[in-house]
């Protein structure tokens, strides 16, 4: 599950140094701001986590410009990333929505089109 869409990128574009807590916070679906707070935070009492902030700034690359459609797209990858289960349990949850609609449509129009309810049984 390494597509573009699940990797983990800085976001420079909503990022106030090199955009290492914004990318985290994409990448989780946290508000940037408890990202950056939890940061300081350990950076205050440990120390080291500049080290990571710094070798994480250098290595991941930085978040493609139109790697999202719209916001609705960039929610549904996020929740990809946080639980893939549960994300196909969605998409199949949907899909067996759309199957019970049209079942409804066709239902309604073989019930008052005898002529297309002949067809459609001669079909199967």
């Amino acid at each position: 599950m390494n597509t573009p869409r699940t990797r983990f990128y800085r976001n420079k574009a909503d990022g106030k140094f090199m955009g290492v807590c914004s990318g985290i916070a994409d990448y989780t679906g946290i508000d940037p701001l408890w990202i950056r707070v939890g940061f300081a935070v350990a950076m205050v009492s440990m120390g080291w986590p500049i080290l990571v902030y710094l070798a994480i700034g250098i290595m991941a690359p930085p978040k493609p410009a139109e790697l999202y459609a719209d916001k609705q797209e960039e929610k549904f990858w996020q929740g990809v990333r946080q639980s893939p289960a549960r994300s196909a349990r969605e998409v199949r949850s949907r899909f067996r929505d759309i199957d019970r609609r049209l079942a409804r449509v066709e239902e309604y129009y073989v019930s008052n089109n005898r002529a297309l309810s002949d067809e459609i049984e001669r079909l199967r």
